[in-house]
């Protein structure tokens, strides 16, 4: 049999078992850890390729190492979470004989400590990442169950004054109690524009560049 004639009959054997309602289960588990692998890696890469040409030292080799290891450890995280919950999901839904609300906090919840559980640079973004979005999730729904009356203006204003005072105050006077890189992020804008020597490290440079 002809190489092709060989890769034909692989991939007909292959899309015909994706084809099966019966594996449907596991195969939507596979292709979670792929799109988890897949998603970590796109988001993850652009982020460290800027932060780490703006704010970290070193030579060439040990800055692309290190954007590889941030894309490679969110990559990793996100598809082994993914992997964990959907199949978590599928065995209480498959022990219980339907799906019920608290699978999908137990699962999580689970996959979040087994995953997203040690305290690292990666976990650590990820983890007040999404921590910001489930405030605003939970305002949200705590006013459309009526356990908060609905506001008479856009409390938006208000939101944003609070975030930006509080952030200044705590990178002013506090700076060791935020993430290192919103410290650096902060320490660029607010802190490194106060010096300059020339015209050089005044709008070309943040820094006078060393020999």
């Amino acid at each position: 049999m002809a190489a092709s004639d060989l890769f034909k009959t692989l991939l007909y054997t292959i899309n015909n078992l994706l084809q099966q309602h019966k594996y449907k289960t596991a195969l939507a588990v596979v292709k979670g850890f792929r799109n988890g692998a897949v998603y970590g890696a796109k988001i993850r890469a652009p982020h460290a390729l800027v932060m780490t040409f703006l704010f970290r030292s070193g030579s060439l080799r040990e800055k692309f190492r290190a954007i590889a290891q941030a894309t490679y450890t969110h990559s990793r995280n996100l598809a082994c979470f993914v992997f964990t919950y959907k199949g978590l999901q599928a065995l209480q839904q498959h022990l219980q004989g339907k799906q019920l609300q608290s699978h999908s906090f137990l699962a999580a919840c689970l996959g979040g400590w087994l995953v997203f559980g040690e305290n690292n640079n990666i976990n650590s973004q990820i983890n007040m990442y999404l921590l910001s979005r489930i405030l605003f999730a939970l305002s949200r729904l705590a006013v459309e169950k009526g356990f908060i009356p609905q506001p008479k203006k856009d409390p938006f204003p208000l939101f944003a004054t609070l975030v930006w005072g509080i952030v200044l105050w705590l990178f002013e006077y506090h700076p060791h109690t935020l993430q290192p890189s919103l410290q650096s992020s902060m320490n660029y804008l607010y802190h490194d524009s106060n010096t300059w020597h020339d015209i050089s490290d005044f709008l070309i440079y943040n820094k006078p560049k060393t020999n």
